[in-house]
């Protein structure tokens, strides 16, 4: 039998991270991966660039965190956003802040993020045994004693350690390997695991005439998302059709999104299209364009000037037609429009799959973990880090700083 100082299951960012910071406190590490290669999900996070971090205070991090902020508060306080930027930086991974303090690798490549963390990993003397598969921790008297693996020959092992790190991920793009394995093995160790549900997910909607927008994408629009008719939450800046709702404001929204629809409640996403105009500038710029396109065009000339070609016909849908009469944009049409640019409805249906979901919400219950070691409160030796703790935070960064955070605490094993 092998014995092991720390095993660590999972080679997402959080894995890495406590294997890494494991071994460097001299203590013989073993990382497993199920898949080819560690970090699966980091390759292809942030469309390719990998957004690792933001730089925002710490005040206003805490605010994306959507699930019990005081519970990470105290990883964060361990593994600041600026120990990460300087972590990466030393790492050899040149970095730059972008709008919204979101912070990239100036090379624009996931990829550089994730082999130079690796790379880190491995000089720092850690074990990395790719294609192996924990299928149980095993526990004796309320204390970890190994795992139990199994590779794709269907081969077992019993692995020895008085410390096991779970940083198995969620359950989304499960392609990547977040396949919930982490659940059961905590479960079977008496964990109580919160409901998990898609988080940062596209939402979808049978609006009529929707699959005309796919690849429409608006720009500087406010977005209200409105649950049984009271507005929960506001956002600004840009979202797509693919032809599903999406984009980044979407995106943030689509947490509260889910749990109401679970919830079986009524939710609408209210788009201000033109939110750098009050109504009366509104009115006043829709007199201009009539009065300059000439008093015999028709409506949809008159929207055209105020909206993309492709938004067009759903748009005009939603206005009435004023049978057998002539088009004129007097104060009831200007009413009309300005209150349709105002407060475009999409009625929200219901939510895509964890396939397309950036992150799981739920997960291990963060009563069950001390926040100042990541270790169980119900097993001794037993850490937790990343996804698979029920934290979830907006995108941004926040996700991937909360897996290097916990990851750094937990491999630090402030016992």
């Amino acid at each position: 039998m092998r014995h092991f100082d720390v095993i660590v299951i999972g080679g997402g960012a959080a894995g890495v991270m406590a294997a890494g910071v494991a071994a460097g406190t001299g203590r013989k590490v073993l990382l497993c991966e199920k898949m080819e290669k560690p970090q699966r999900k980091v390759r292809i996070t942030g469309k390719g660039r990998c957004n690792l971090t933001n730089m925002r205070s710490m005040t206003e991090f805490l605010s994306h965190v959507h699930e019990s902020p005081e519970f990470v508060a105290e990883a964060l306080r361990g593994f600041s956003n600026e120990d990460a930027y300087a972590f990466f930086e030393r790492i050899g991974v040149p970095l730059a802040v972008e709008r919204g303090d979101r912070v990239f690798p100036v090379s624009g490549k996931a990829w550089d993020v994730a082999e130079a963390h690796i790379r880190w990993c491995r000089k720092q003397g850690v074990v990395i045994e790719c294609g192996v598969r924990v299928v149980e921790i095993c526990a004796e008297h309320g204390h970890v004693t190994g795992v139990l693996t199994e590779n794709k020959q269907g081969k077992s092992e019993h692995l020895a350690a008085s410390r096991v790190i779970l940083a198995t991920g969620g359950v989304s793009y499960p392609a990547t390997g977040s396949t919930g394995d982490g659940y059961l093995l905590a479960h079977r160790l008496g964990h109580t695991i919160v409901e998990v549900r898609p988080s940062l997910a596209p939402l979808e909607t049978h609006m009529p005439g929707v699959r005309a927008l796919k690849g429409l994408a608006l720009r500087n629009i406010a977005a209200s998302l409105r649950v049984d008719g009271k507005i929960v939450r506001q956002e600004f800046g840009e979202m797509e059709f693919t032809p599903y709702v999406a984009g980044p404001i979407v995106l943030r929204m689509s947490r509260s999104a889910v749990d109401a629809l679970i919830d079986g409640r009524r939710v609408d996403i209210v788009l201000d299209l033109k939110p750098a105009l009050s109504q009366k500038q509104l009115e006043n710029r829709l007199v201009r364009e009539w009065n300059a396109l000439g008093r015999s065009a028709d409506r949809k000339s008159l929207l055209r000037k105020l909206l993309p070609a492709q938004l067009l016909p759903v748009f005009e849908s939603r206005l009435p037609i004023r049978s057998g009469q002539k088009f004129s944009c007097d104060e009831q049409e200007r009413s009309r429009i300005i209150r349709l640019l105002k407060e475009f409805v999409l009625p929200i249906d219901d939510y895509r799959p964890f396939e397309e979901a950036i992150v799981t919400a739920g997960g291990v219950s963060t009563d069950e973990i001390d926040p100042r070691t990541m270790q169980s409160r119900r097993v001794k030796g037993l850490y937790f880090a990343g996804e698979v703790i029920d934290i979830d935070a907006d995108t941004g960064g926040y996700n991937l700083q909360l897996a290097y955070s916990t990851g750094y605490l937990a491999g630090a094993m402030k016992d």
